[in-house]
């Protein structure tokens, strides 16, 4: 990694090289570039935990290549499918602006790439720099589908903190000995939850903790008395994590690709969807110390793997036999740290949020158990008698056969529709009093239906955990826009005691709805489109966990949704 921006083109030459990517640079330096990327969708055989499978991968590369740019720069990637599975990609956090056709949400903003066909994602990272990722946006193909992107601010723009000796990407993820297509199909099939996943891996790498996983680790090799700039990435499926790194902090800088103040703790916890930038000191004795990674039990019910992933962040001198230091991570389901770090996160600047809202909305999040109307229910209804689902304001999402936004830019109609209620059909104890038993009323509507936004419009959204089935912390990701997070709490939302930050909140694209309790987020709906909100536990999305936001048209060019591309996928 250079450890100078101003060598930033020259380095990225060289990283294009090494990942196989094909990058052209148009115009200045300073960003407003143009940057060709080529993906292709294969399959790769790989062996970890002693077993061999076929994984689809991009370019034959787990995790996929970085994707490496500047802020307001243009990135244009070719998406291939070689392989006999649909596909798309999303280009998460990126705020897509005037580009809903990229965002990349299969049946939300595109029909899948299919077997065989090629689509050109074309956008631009308009006022944005951070860490980011792209990940596959169909069935659990985001599983092995998924790799960074660094947007860089433009040449001469300092870090707001002191410049590091080098940078890493460090991605969390999860691993499946079987097809997880077929995992997601059974699952969905019985009605009952997932299976646990078979290890948690730092960089496509499981770590020791495993079988035939000795060797298979990543390493950071750092000097003695630097610095260094983690990009964390949780690419998991189903999994939050804890993540540390034995006797060191970490400080944190950047949350979803948005600079905070800087804040220091031993541990952070990132759910699916999120990114955070901590600065690491390399400040003491040599030795190898264990980077680890462990969930976050939040679900009283929900099973996980209890084996943590490790890789290693090792000094350079130290023995390359010697023992490494273990990371201390606390206890699976606590709260406590989750919240000292929440509380931490906070806007580098101060931004004044607004205070007159348009649009307040009160959305409840949670799990629901439907009645079972299979004629083999043993095989079919594996959840108290009946089958798992999950749902806004008790309306499970479920997904149509051709785009929302195709449809309604053509104005097809009998796809979706606009109902989507501001608030639940009922209120009552969501927390503490929600019916946790089958003879009760657990039953959610399904449906797909959109809330329309009129341009400019200045939202406030409060979303409600529920007790339902399991309350557990969900990290909701909003397509298209990010908020800021003004608020959250545990217990039921009430307006009168609830405190808000007005002054410099976190701006976010995925907030963790905290397990029994509430957030507050707010932002302006400015950009025209169709865009996805929905749980970033994918089997939380599988079962309905999603709304859609269409934002109509402003005035003018400048606020209305383009023509769509001429290689949009058909259906």
């Amino acid at each position: 990694m250079a450890n100078s921006i101003t060598l930033f083109m020259l380095w990225l030459s060289v990283i294009s090289t090494v990942h196989h990517v094909k990058l052209i640079a148009h115009g200045s330096t300073g960003g407003e570039s143009t940057r060709f990327y080529d993906f292709k969708v294969q399959t790769k055989r790989v062996t970890k935990l002693c077993n061999s499978k076929d994984i689809v991968t991009i370019n034959g590369m787990f995790p996929g290549p970085v994707v490496y740019a500047q802020e307001d720069d243009r990135i244009i990637v070719k998406v291939t499918n070689k392989t006999p599975f649909n596909v798309t990609i999303h280009w998460h956090g990126v705020r897509q602006r005037l580009s809903c056709w990229y965002d990349g949400a299969s049946t939300i903003t595109q029909c899948p790439i299919q077997s065989g066909q090629s689509f050109t994602y074309n956008f631009s990272v308009v006022q944005q720099k951070g860490t980011f990722f792209w990940h596959a946006h169909v069935s659990w193909l985001r599983g092995t589908v998924y790799g960074a992107m660094i947007v860089y601010p433009k040449t001469g723009v300092p870090y707001p903190f002191k410049f590091p000796y080098q940078e890493h990407i460090i991605i969390l993820g999860e691993y499946w000995m079987k097809d997880l297509q077929k995992i997601e199909y059974d699952t969905l099939a019985s009605g009952g939850p997932p299976p646990i996943a078979d290890a948690y891996t730092i960089n496509g790498h499981p770590g020791p903790n495993y079988n035939c996983s000795t060797n298979d680790f990543h390493q950071v090799d750092v000097i003695p008395g630097k610095t260094y700039l983690l990009r964390l990435i949780n690419a998991g499926l189903n999994t939050e994590n804890f993540f540390a790194i034995a006797d060191h902090k970490l400080t944190i800088v950047e949350a979803d690709a948005e600079y905070t103040k800087p804040f220091t703790t031993d541990t952070v916890m990132i759910g699916p969807g999120q990114t955070l930038n901590v600065l690491v000191s390399a400040d003491k004795p040599v030795g190898k110390y264990s980077m680890a990674a462990a969930p976050y039990k939040s679900g009283r019910f929900v099973l996980y793997q209890n084996v943590s992933a490790i890789a290693f962040f090792n000094y350079i001198g130290a023995p390359s036999n010697s023992l490494y230091t273990p990371a201390k991570l606390p206890k699976l389901d606590d709260k406590l740290v989750v919240k000292t770090v929440m509380d931490g996160l906070r806007s580098l600047n101060q931004v004044n949020v607004f205070r007159e809202i348009d649009e307040n909305l009160f959305i409840t999040i949670g799990l629901n158990v439907q009645k079972c109307h299979s004629k083999t229910p043993k095989q079919n209804c594996q959840a108290q008698d009946g089958v798992l689902a999950a749902s806004m304001n008790n309306i499970s999402f479920v997904n149509p056969n051709i785009s929302i936004l195709e449809a309604y830019y053509k104005k097809i109609k009998g796809i979706y529709t606009e109902d989507f209620p501001d608030m639940p059909p009922k209120f009552y104890d969501f927390v503490n009093g929600a019916p946790n038993n089958i003879t009760y009323d657990t039953q959610s509507l399904n449906g797909t239906k959109t809330k329309v936004l009129k341009y400019g419009s200045k939202v406030q959204l409060i979303l409600q955990d529920t007790g339902i089935v399991n309350p557990e912390n969900h990290p909701m990701h909003f397509h298209g826009h990010s908020f800021y997070v003004v608020g959250y709490g545990t217990g039921n939302y009430n307006p009168l005691i609830a405190q808000f930050n007005l002054v410099d909140p976190p701006y976010m694209n995925t907030i963790g709805v905290p397990v029994g309790g509430w957030a507050a987020i707010r932002f302006v709906a400015d950009n025209p489109g169709v865009w996805y909100m929905h749980c970033h536990i994918d089997i939380h999305k599988s079962w309905g966990l999603g709304v859609v936001f269409i934002v109509h048209n402003g005035k003018g060019e400048l606020e209305s949704l383009p023509h769509p591309p001429p290689d949009l996928p058909q259906c």
